[in-house]
């Protein structure tokens, strides 16, 4: 059965995560997905090696089931409620992401230049993924969560060191995108 539906207003999404911030206050809760890799590592026996695992995982089951719950979601909301593969972006932005190199930009969700199978026959890409997934890694440890976790939970939290690492997230991709996304691609 396929129940395709227009996207929701910007206004219900954002009512909903409203309300599930402030119910996850109410019981003392903090969201967000890097936190799950931890907990995620330590069900798989990281604690043995690494003092940084060794947390009670029990306490943040609640939050496995949020990754559950994103994967599924992402999968209905995808492959059942879509109607078009292709994200309404303005026609200036697709202007400028195909003079960068993206021909697919404004016809397909995920670019073919980024999630194409052909990209692990390249070293480069594939060097620049493994460089891009370190840097996040490390980026949303040493900033004590990831984007999701400071931009919602922390700043919902009215949190100040949230604040300025959602600033910093900001500011890295206005310099990744306009700096050295046209030096490494350009």
């Amino acid at each position: 059965m396929n129940l395709i539906m227009e996207p929701w207003p910007w206004y219900v999404s954002g009512a909903a995560i409203a309300l599930v911030m402030l119910l996850l206050l109410l019981v003392g809760k903090n969201f967000g997905m890097s936190s799950n890799l931890r907990t995620f590592c330590t069900l798989c026996g990281a604690g043995k090696s690494s003092e940084f695992f060794q947390f009670d995982w029990k306490s943040q089951k609640w939050n496995l089931i949020v990754v559950l719950g994103a994967i599924i979601g992402g999968y209905i909301g995808a492959n059942h409620l879509s109607t078009d593969v292709a994200v309404d972006i303005n026609p200036k932005t697709v202007a400028e992401l195909q003079t960068l190199g993206f021909n697919s930009a404004g016809k397909e969700y995920l670019p073919d230049e980024l999630f194409d199978s052909g990209i692990w026959t390249n070293p480069k890409t594939i060097l620049l993924l493994a460089l891009g997934g370190f840097m996040v890694g490390f980026g949303a440890r040493y900033a004590g969560g990831c984007t999701s976790g400071h931009a919602i939970s922390g700043l919902s939290n009215l949190q100040w060191p949230s604040l300025l690492a959602v600033i910093g997230f900001f500011a890295g991709g206005m310099v990744m995108i306009y700096f050295l996304y046209p030096l490494i691609f350009g």
